[in-house]
């Protein structure tokens, strides 16, 4: 199995396992998230004998999601499961902030630089909106779940977060354009 692939199937797949048991059990979140908390160990515990390490993302999001995943299940409260997502954009966010105060660098600077060469200039523009980007979808979070449907916060975490991701990473190609150093 070529390495985007293995890294497509073990992002993906704790997801749609979790939808699987989600839609299966009549949308009951106390079934779908054992299998969730699962498939995510298994996925990190693939990808560490895969890589020899485990990429700082995929360990956090395994951690959080079997910690609020467990909560979830122990106190019978989906709230636990709801502010995942916020408390991991806000991690993100967080460091991103921290990040260009302690180390005099922006933090996406140290984790991208050497894919994306940029002047120092468009690397503070792009931290500072991905940072308030961050910040706006743990908003964003906490709105939907505090005012819809249990099915539509989750079908809202996939087919909502996922695209808006998307569609603000594609905006960012002119900054980047922009400035873009010639190597």
């Amino acid at each position: 199995m070529n390495k985007s692939l293995f890294k497509f199937v073990t992002d993906i797949g704790p997801l749609v396992i979790f939808f699987y048991f989600y839609y299966n059990s009549g949308k009951d979140l106390k079934v779908a998230i054992p299998p969730l908390i699962v498939a995510t160990i298994i996925s990190v515990l693939l990808v560490w004998v895969w890589e020899k390490k485990i990429p700082m993302v995929p360990l956090l999001s395994g951690i959080l999601v079997t910690l609020f995943g467990g909560l979830t299940i122990y106190f019978k409260n989906p709230i636990f499961i709801y502010m995942k997502p916020t408390i991991i954009n806000i991690l993100f966010a967080l460091a991103l902030f921290f990040g260009k105060y302690f180390t005099n660098e922006p933090m996406l600077k140290k984790i991208l630089g050497k894919s994306l060469p940029l002047r120092d200039e468009g690397w503070k523009i792009l931290n500072n909106r991905w940072m308030y980007f961050f910040f706006g979808l743990a908003i964003l979070n906490e709105l939907v779940w505090r005012t819809q449907s249990e099915e539509f916060w989750v079908n809202f975490k996939v087919w909502g977060m996922l695209p808006i991701t998307f569609t603000f990473t594609a905006f960012q190609i002119g900054l980047i354009n922009k400035y873009k150093l010639n190597e």
